[in-house]
C-alpha cells in the first residue's frame, strides 16, 4: 500500500509553532495549491490543505517561511478523529510532512523574495510514528 502526497503551494499564513507536553515541536500551516484547470468562469481555483510538521523541521518552518512563501511538501495523508466537549465526533484530514523544501528565500525578516524561486533548502527528519 502507498500513502504519499507531493504538493507545491503557498502558505496562507505564518506557521503556528507549538510544543507537546514532552517538549516536541510541532508546526501547522495551510498550503494553498492551485488546481490545474480553470472553472466555468475562467478562474483558477485552489485547494487549502492543512500541513503538520514535527520536531526540528517544525522549528525551521516557523523560523524561515511565512505567509505567501512557496514551498514543496512531501508526506502522507492522515485522517484522525476527536470528540468535542459537547460529545460530537470531529474528523480531521491533514498532510503529515516528511520533507518541506523552501522554494524561495526571504529578503529580510518579514518579506518574501519571489525573484529567487529555485533556491531550495531541504530539511528532512524521520517522524516517530
Amino acid at each position: 500500500m502507498l500513502n504519499r502526497a507531493i504538493l507545491i503551494g503557498r502558505l496562507t499564513k505564518d506557521p503556528e509553532l507549538r510544543y507537546t507536553p514532552n517538549g516536541v515541536a510541532v508546526a501547522s500551516f495551510t498550503l494553498a495549491v492551485n488546481r490545474p484547470w480553470l472553472n466555468q468562469q475562467g478562474e483558477r481555483e485552489a485547494d487549502f490543505l492543512p500541513i503538520v510538521v514535527w520536531r526540528k523541521q517544525a522549528e525551521s518552518c516557523a523560523n524561515y517561511i511565512g505567509k505567501g512563501s512557496l514551498v514543496a511538501v512531501e508526506g502522507r495523508i492522515q485522517v484522525r478523529t476527536y470528540d468535542t466537549k459537547d460529545g460530537q465526533r470531529r474528523w480531521v484530514t491533514e498532510v503529515v510532512a516528511d520533507s518541506v523544501r523552501f522554494l524561495e528565500r526571504r529578503e529580510s525578516s518579514n518579506t518574501q523574495g519571489i525573484d529567487s524561486v529555485g533556491s531550495e533548502v531541504e530539511i528532512t527528519e524521520d517522524i516517530p510514528f
